[in-house]
């Protein structure tokens, strides 16, 4: 595997009932990133389904660096072994990993994004960074907001997206996906620039 090659790992849990949660946004972004390629997602032994794709392929030239899709077929708590096999199968490191997850401390519709840290509270990202062994990987954290008044958040997560933020929601998926194009093309640094910049 080439060194321009990134696995993409959007967080979610299986099944129809857990697919539109805003706990399932990883997800999502991961299944734009696939559309608007064309890709053709297959079942891998390591749990999980994956198409590859190449970045910035969507504008019709060839495409750059290597874009590894993947979402995993486990619940979102247990993401890591699958995340640590398919890390081994495509000889990649830790670094070029990019994991796309929902994140309750930034706002409704903000894309952000960081290397490295700790989990957050984040069940997902705990358990991949212990099947890993290290934090030291891309996030894209796409802000779902806190739960209104006195919900719980374990609640909130596990509920669809209100009316109002649906309307708003293909965009915020979107510059998501625009996110992980940018970072496997123009690195961490240069997509920090435009995501995290006010408009």
């Amino acid at each position: 595997m080439s060194t321009d090659s990134w696995l993409v790992v959007g967080l979610g849990n299986p099944g129809l009932g857990y697919a539109a949660n805003r706990h399932n946004v990883g997800e999502m972004v991961v299944a734009e990133l696939g559309l608007r390629m064309s890709a053709k997602f297959k079942r891998h032994k390591a749990n999980a389904m994956v198409a590859e794709v190449r970045a910035g392929a969507s504008m019709g030239g060839p495409g750059g660096p290597k874009l590894i899709l993947a979402g995993t077929n486990t619940y979102m708590n247990v993401s890591g072994g699958p995340v640590a096999n398919l890390l081994k199968f495509y000889s990649l490191g830790p670094e070029r990993l990019i994991v796309v997850h929902d994140e309750l401390d930034i706002p409704f519709d903000a894309v952000r994004l960081k290397f490295g840290g700790g989990h957050g509270g984040h069940n997902g990202i705990r358990d991949i960074m212990s099947a890993v062994g290290t934090g030291d990987f891309v996030r894209v954290r796409v802000g779902i907001g806190r739960p209104p008044g006195r919900q719980d958040a374990a609640d909130f997560v596990l509920k669809d997206f209100s009316s109002t933020e649906k309307k708003s929601l293909p965009s915020v998926l979107a510059d998501a996906a625009d996110a992980v194009e940018l970072i496997a093309t123009d690195g961490l640094a240069a997509a920090q620039m435009r995501f995290h910049t006010a408009p």
